[in-house]
């Protein structure tokens, strides 16, 4: 990949709303920039980017003007690491496209524990058991099903595997994350902890069963059309474990896509600091800003990029916190044998388990840093169709309709020493990192963090068009309300209700050609 910019590039006067993409560039001119310097990257391998390069990065990551052919690169949503595009459900399953042959391996044996099915202690399968006693599900690639999104619970049969509900209550126990201005102080429910598992192993009553029905609504929109949208309502049944905290909120969650991970953890702190505006101070409307959590890895503040509500700031993390709050399943990171269970769950806190013999944890560091490893290089598909008119006409619609304001196109990753399959690439993820107030439609009322409960994550759209082809359904959204990218546009308020409104009172031929777009993300 060449960065060089194009004689187009050098001719483009309208500015991005991605500003600057090195400290040395950014620090005069973000309101952050005196924080982003204590919120380093330094848990990464990384070499500085010249003034040179900050340049040429400058140059190819501003929005375009021309909006009658494709950009350079824009076919390679991941840069080198694109994969190419399967109509199959696989499209999501393929190593980085650029990953070296001596790597391979290692993501082939990380895709075997991402898939491991685990049993219950005490088993005659040493290496695979510690399930539980209390979970959601028996393996990661249970509830990210084909390395892409879960589901809702299921009309049918109530399956709600790849399905979460967060659960949580105010509190003033001071942590290490207090120090971090802003944070929203959260405890675990005392007799459910921090998520309601839906399943036990034999001889432990599962915690609940969540049960989901919808509110149908219509929504007109110009030209004639109108959309249904559904309003989610939950409900909780079978409380196996005594009453819920009166003062408790709850969070439903589907299992996002894996693609991507590595990369969107590799785009520097700075230049997604950049782009944060918490006061509006361009008056566009839109406020995003920083999640900043804490690093159980590293013990101090960290930028979050993981998880709906950006909540998690590394993949290690990510996964270490899966393993116990999915699963059942003991790291170093999350060292309860137990997984979720409460001091009200004794049962279950003194049920047999994995870490027993020579085994400290049932995970230990080199098997998570495998499973880290393959979600870092699951390889992003290249765009379909980038040439086509009426997808050119919906790109158009997607920068002037603001979308792109949140939606942020292009960034050129960190120059990383040992990750070469991230090293250095002009991505498309289509996400600032940042969390926005979403609007009282979508909003949870849970913190996460420093995300109140309106702010939610820039979810990335590559791949977005693949969905149906991985997971078999077309539901969106944090909790797949959605059954459309339609609906999930409409869905928008808060500081997307401008763009919203405006796809609104699009045509339908313009409304079709955004869509158009979207799926060919």
């Amino acid at each position: 990949m060449s960065l060089k910019p194009s004689p187009e590039q050098k001719q483009r006067q309208t500015p991005a709303r991605f500003p600057c993409v090195l400290a040395v560039v950014c620090f005069g001119l973000n309101p952050l920039a005196g924080f982003a310097q204590t919120l380093t990257d330094d848990h990464l391998n990384t070499l500085p980017r010249t003034v040179q390069e900050a340049q040429r990065i400058q140059a190819i990551t501003q929005s375009p003007t021309d909006f009658s052919r494709p950009q350079k690169f824009e076919e390679n949503s991941g840069g080198a690491a694109s994969v190419r595009a399967r109509e199959t459900a696989d499209a999501f399953s393929s190593a980085s496209g650029n990953i070296p042959f001596d790597r391979e391996l290692d993501f082939k044996v990380g895709n075997g524990v991402f898939r491991k099915i685990w049993v219950s202690s005490p088993s005659s399968t040493l290496a695979s058991d510690g399930l539980g006693p209390l979970y959601n599900a028996r393996s990661c690639q249970r509830c990210h099903i084909k390395d892409g999104r879960g589901h809702a619970p299921d009309d049918n049969d109530g399956n709600a595997v790849s399905f979460l509900m967060r659960i949580s209550i105010p509190t003033d126990t001071t942590t290490a994350a207090s120090q971090i201005k802003g944070y929203l102080a959260r405890a675990a429910d005392p007799n459910y902890g921090g998520q309601i598992q839906d399943v036990g192993v034999a001889g432990h009553k599962a915690e609940a069963q969540i049960k989901l029905t919808y509110t149908e609504f219509d929504i007109p929109l110009a030209g004639g059309e109108a959309a249904t949208l559904r309003q989610p309502n939950y409900a909780l049944t079978d409380l196996a474990y005594g009453a819920i905290d009166p003062n408790a909120g709850m969070s439903p969650r589907v299992a996002p896509q894996m693609i991507g991970l590595g990369l969107l953890e590799a785009i520097p702190t700075a230049d997604i600091l950049a782009n944060a505006d918490a006061n509006d101070t361009n008056g566009d409307g839109i406020s995003g800003r920083p999640n900043i959590v804490w690093s159980k890895e590293f013990q101090k503040p960290m930028l979050g990029r993981f998880g709906l509500k950006a909540g998690v700031p590394t993949l290690r993390q990510q996964s270490a916190a899966a393993f116990s709050g999915d699963i059942g399943i003991s790291t170093s990171m999350f060292p309860n044998p137990f997984g979720n269970c409460t001091q009200a769950q004794q049962d279950c806190r003194n049920a047999p388990h994995g870490d027993q013999d020579e085994r400290v944890f049932e995970v230990d560091d080199a098997t998570l840093d495998l499973v880290t490893f393959y979600s870092r290089n699951l390889g992003v598909p290249k765009r379909r169709n980038v040439g086509d008119a009426t997808v050119l006409r919906g790109k158009e619609l997607f920068h002037s309709s603001q979308c792109a304001a949140c939606h942020t196109p292009k960034f050129v990753t960190h120059r990383l020493k040992d990750q070469p399959e991230q090293n250095f690439q002009l991505i498309w993820p289509y996400t600032d990192m940042l969390i926005h107030d979403m609007g009282d439609g979508l909003a949870d009322n849970v913190p996460e963090g420093s995300a109140n409960g309106h702010e939610w994550r820039t979810p990335p759209l590559w791949g977005i068009g693949l969905t149906e082809t991985v997971s078999g359904h077309t539901e969106f959204l944090h909790d797949g309300r959605a059954r459309s990218l339609l609906e999930a546009v409409l869905w928008h308020g808060g500081e997307a209700q401008a763009a919203k409104d405006r796809v609104v009172e699009m045509s339908p031929t313009d409304r079709a050609a955004l869509i158009k777009f979207l799926e060919s993300l």
